[in-house]
């Protein structure tokens, strides 16, 4: 029940939650003794009763603590145990005093016929209270528990202190009862106002006794300090009522902040691509969010936490791992790699580093329970993933430093290429001629070189606009083939197929061109002398896409050199830069298009290089025809 939630809706049957006790407010009012509630405003935080017997309140448990679960997990607040064992202890004492006053007639005893009486009905009544299920509108039933309680109390013990002319049992402590739960289950001014008809009371009878023969001074001296300690009990129950409320509505709001914080981590946790799990040192896996579910099964049939890492024979190694590090105290800072497999599953390489609670030392004596506390997280990392992910970061690194040297020697490059342009202006003999001829080619050269690695350098994005592809590869296909003095026609070298009609395609014209002319250049380079031998081919797809392909009837690529196509400054010729596949997938990529490379023996264009690129409408515009 939402105790220290203000304004959390009454359960059936149970108390309502209220705010902290204020001015007349019930010592006990915040566990439920209170006015009816309003319903919680939109943003404040409740906790369901039946968290705590749901499966993610089992998940959590092992976070809270033994009695904060106890507490969320039992149907009745403080308020109500006490209510009940009140019920229970004036069910049972009516008894005891219906028996009393039997023993005390059937051993001859003075008693008055009518304290028998009194005292069977008292105890009916307090069964009936005891035993009469709970029911009807809040407001109704406080007062209906109040006045069946507290106030028969003190009328039943009231009388009975009044009415017997000799005290063969002394009443007046009885009255103790109903002063003490009227401070825990009325408001402040009832109790006192209890205390006070109670103190008024024991006065009365002293003053009624004094007038038949009695001791007035001891009378009502002994009337007067029972009144003042009517008094001091309400004062003391009732702070003691206030504390355990207090205290409740506390446990209730931390074990609300646990249970929170336990749901926000599961949910960052479950997101994390990083597998996690969560072990102690018997390799029993407590929790394990679902990446790390499937690096131990890529087909999904790894069970849920917890399970045991000894289940399965492929995990033995991660089993080993674990148990090692618990006797020795050390895991690697860089982490393990690891070989894990489930059964009839293709064995995978992961990269598990660990963390462990109770400090970096995992060392405990033996026989000591608090070693079974340590566990160890786990963060499970496939390794193909993690060493392409540090090969894209030193690629990035070598990037940014080429680009800056690149820029550094266009200044010179620029002055020597201007020099050697004075020198052709002179009359020089062959030989200088020759030499200046030389210098000019490798400027060029490197010139080409420097605008490749500048071309590579991650910088200014261009904006991505919709082109018709048709019109452009047939463009940039007719301007190349005029370019390297290749003929057009049915027996050229070169065959394209572009649709009949406009393509849209998101690119942009000039990294277009610069990636076609690149595949086109090392398709003419590896392709035969044959008529059609290069194919440029154009499509769209049924789904949004546009494909562009470039091949060659050439020897198909070897798988060792086709590992690193598109890799930097990778090159199978002793002239090139190594920069022109790299350059085309990253011209790709910043417009969201993708190019790959197919390795087809069986068919006549073995070397295939394919982009895809994303589709969109564009209007009928003229094109050229090849």
């Amino acid at each position: 029940m939402n105790w220290f939630n203000r304004g959390a809706r009454r359960a059936p049957g149970g108390m309502a939650g209220t705010s902290p006790p204020t001015g007349g407010d019930s010592w006990l009012d915040a566990l439920g003794f209170g006015e009816p509630v309003r319903a919680a405003p939109d943003g404040e935080s409740t906790l369901d009763p039946r968290w705590a017997e749901s499966e993610q309140g089992l998940a959590d448990s092992s976070f809270l603590s033994r009695q904060a679960r106890r507490m969320v997990s039992a149907d009745e607040s403080a308020h109500r145990r006490v209510y009940r064992t009140y019920l229970t202890a004036r069910a049972v004492l009516g008894v005891v005093l219906a028996l009393s006053q039997g023993a005390i007639d059937l051993l001859g005893g003075t008693a008055p016929g009518w304290l028998l009486v009194l005292s069977s009905a008292y105890a009916v009544q307090a069964l009936f209270a005891r035993l009469w299920p709970e029911g009807g509108h809040p407001v109704s039933r406080r007062r209906r528990q109040w006045w069946g309680t507290v106030g028969v109390d003190v009328l039943a013990f009231g009388a009975m202190h009044w009415l017997e002319p000799v005290a063969t049992l002394n009443h007046a402590a009885l009255l103790v009862l109903p002063v003490m739960m009227a401070s825990v289950l009325s408001a402040r001014v009832p109790a006192l106002a209890t205390a006070s008809a109670v103190s008024l009371l024991l006065l009365a009878t002293a003053w009624r006794r004094s007038m038949e023969g009695g001791d007035i001074t001891a009378l009502v001296s002994q009337a007067g300090l029972a009144g003042v300690g009517m008094f001091v009990i309400v004062l003391v129950a009732g702070q003691m009522a206030s504390r355990l409320a207090r205290e409740e509505r506390t446990a209730r709001g931390s074990l609300e902040l646990a249970r929170q914080q336990a749901e926000l981590n599961r949910l960052v946790i479950d997101e994390m691509s990083d597998g996690v799990l969560v072990v102690d040192r018997r390799g029993r896996v407590r929790a394990a969010n679902p990446a790390a579910r499937t690096l131990l099964s890529d087909s999904g049939a790894c069970p849920p936490a917890p399970f045991s890492l000894a289940s399965q024979p492929g995990w033995g190694s991660l089993l080993q791992a674990i148990e090692g590090a618990y006797e020795s105290g050390l895991w690697p800072a860089t982490g393990m790699d690891l070989t894990v497999a489930y059964a009839g599953e293709t064995p995978r390489s992961v990269r598990v580093r660990a963390r462990f609670t109770r400090g970096a030392r995992l060392t405990a004596r033996r026989g000591d329970d608090r070693a079974d506390e340590v566990l160890g997280v786990l963060f499970m990392e496939e390794l193909r993933q993690v060493l392409a992910r540090q090969r894209e970061e030193r690629l990035a690194a070598m990037g940014r430093i080429s680009a800056g040297i690149a820029h550094e020697i266009r200044n010179p490059l620029a002055a020597v290429s201007q020099a050697n342009a004075l020198l052709q202006e002179d009359l020089l003999r062959p030989d200088q001629q020759r030499l200046v001829r030389i210098v000019a080619d490798n400027v060029e050269r490197l010139r080409r070189i420097v605008d490749d690695v500048m071309e590579a350098a991650p910088g200014g994005l261009s904006p991505s606009r919709t082109i018709d592809a048709t019109a452009e590869v047939a463009a940039i296909c007719a301007e190349w083939a005029r370019t390297v003095g290749l003929a057009l026609g049915s027996e050229s070298r070169m065959r394209v197929s572009l649709p009949k009609e406009p393509v849209g395609a998101v690119f942009d014209p000039d990294h277009l061109r610069r990636v076609l002319v690149n595949l086109l250049e090392n398709a003419a380079r590896h392709a035969t002398d044959q008529a059609g031998a290069v194919l440029v081919q154009l499509e769209a797809l049924d789904a949004p896409l546009v494909r562009l392909v470039v091949a060659s009837d050439g020897d198909p690529i070897p798988a060792d050199v086709e590992a690193h196509l598109f890799e930097p400054f990778h090159s199978t010729r002793s002239r090139g830069t190594g920069l022109g596949l790299y350059i085309c997938r990253e011209l790709c990529e910043r417009h969201g298009a993708s190019i790959d490379y197919l390795r087809r023996p069986s068919e006549r264009h073995a070397n295939q290089f394919q982009v895809v690129m994303r589709r969109d409408t564009v209007a009928t515009e003229g094109r050229l025809h090849l």
